[in-house]
């Protein structure tokens, strides 16, 4: 028997297609989060990158909370901006979240995206196992 759980893909990607990826990994009390993006109902919502930063945290913490995590279980988060010049209108949303006592460390980077979407975010979490 596996200590690996899998939490499936239930919601389509962009054009409909199902994702060759689970939206997140279990395994000893690490929680390992695929890249979010600020996608409802299998597309990428409209607005810029304060709604999408929303968006995107908002699909991140549901997987958390799907899987018994909190915010503060939150290690490290990966952050992909397609825009440099979003960075400092990202980072105050992201703090609105993320700031303060568990602040989790962070890496940020500028990538052009897959789809179109201003900002990803995955994160690893840990909790001690029961």
């Amino acid at each position: 028997m596996s200590d690996i759980i899998r939490y499936g893909n239930s919601k389509p990607g962009a054009g409909g297609q199902n994702l060759p990826f689970a939206r997140a990994v279990q395994a000893d009390g690490w929680l390992y989060v695929s890249g979010q993006v600020a996608m409802e109902n299998g597309e990428i919502i409209s607005g810029g990158i304060i709604p999408q930063t929303r968006k995107t945290i908002e699909n991140l913490l549901a997987i958390l909370e799907e899987a018994g995590y909190g915010k503060e279980d939150v290690v490290r988060c990966g952050v992909w901006l397609d825009d440099t010049r979003d960075f400092w209108t990202f980072n105050k949303i992201y703090a609105e979240y993320f700031g303060g006592e568990h602040a989790p460390a962070r890496a940020c980077v500028q990538s052009s995206m897959m789809v179109d979407c201003k900002v990803e975010i995955d994160c690893v979490c840990y909790k001690k196992p029961a």
